[in-house]
């Protein structure tokens, strides 16, 4: 199968490493950004125009701007399959935009498909076979009614930089206290990376207590976030996405 990339941005580009050396080939579009040939340099694709990309792959993973849907629309009428990764776009205005399609998937992954360890949500019509094990190759895939989107994606699409930004302050607290910054990253990337494996397992308020000894020093550090809202900042900025996206 040909993968075809219609916008090369960020969420194309972990896409396209995900599914690199699974899929016959991919090929890459932007809209004179660069980005295209660089990825196609970097994953040994071909950089072409989007008419050429549209008319050559077998499925397009549509990720430009959302803004920009009915300028590019016109020039992929020939693809028969389309993977939608754009935000706050609905079935309903891609099926206006691409009336010829056979299947028309709209997703919302995350960042984590760059290392087959994403989740994609879905709707909309069953994928082909090959794309919907491309889809399952990098990332847990879960099928979510189309009104779920929104609070899908403040929880999963959003979640790695609130993440990613609980890891910098916990190794920036360690560096400060006198460990080498490297050694500090690497431990507790290390033990996030395993959490989260114990996380399958076990349920997170498990978890904390499993850690969390009455009188000890995790018990002393759960009750300082607790004193400065860490529970209640992690709600608000769930919040303050869906605000946004629903602006």
């Amino acid at each position: 199968m040909v993968i075809g990339f219609i916008g090369s941005g960020s969420m194309a580009a972990a896409l396209a490493r995900g599914l690199a050396g699974q899929v016959e080939g991919m090929l890459f579009s932007d809209s004179g950004s660069g980005r295209a040939a660089a990825l196609a340099e970097e994953l040994s694709g071909e950089a072409l125009t989007s008419e050429e990309v549209s008319r050559r792959a077998d499925a397009l993973i549509l990720a430009v701007k959302p803004a920009a849907l009915e300028a590019v629309a016109p020039s992929l009428q020939e693809a028969s399959e389309i993977v939608s990764v754009l935000a706050a776009t609905p079935l309903a205005r891609l099926r206006e935009a691409f009336p010829a399609a056979s299947t028309i998937l709209r997703t919302m992954p995350n960042v984590s498909v760059e290392v087959r360890k994403g989740v994609i949500c879905v709707a909309g019509d069953d994928p082909s076979p090959a794309v919907a094990a491309a889809l399952e190759h990098i990332a847990h895939v879960v099928a979510i009614d189309e009104d779920d989107f929104d609070g899908a994606t403040a929880v999963m699409g959003c979640a790695p930089a609130y993440l990613a930004l609980a890891v910098e302050a916990i190794a920036d607290a360690g560096a400060e206290d006198g460990l080498d910054p490297e050694l500090a990253r690497e431990l507790i990337v290390e033990t996030t990376a395993g959490t989260a494996e114990l996380l399958r397992l076990r349920h997170p308020a498990d978890v904390r207590r499993a850690v969390a000894s009455p009188g000890g020093s995790t018990e002393a550090g759960l009750e300082e976030l607790e004193r400065h809202g860490a529970r209640d900042a992690f709600a608000a900025a769930v919040d303050g996405s869906l605000r946004r996206m629903r602006a």
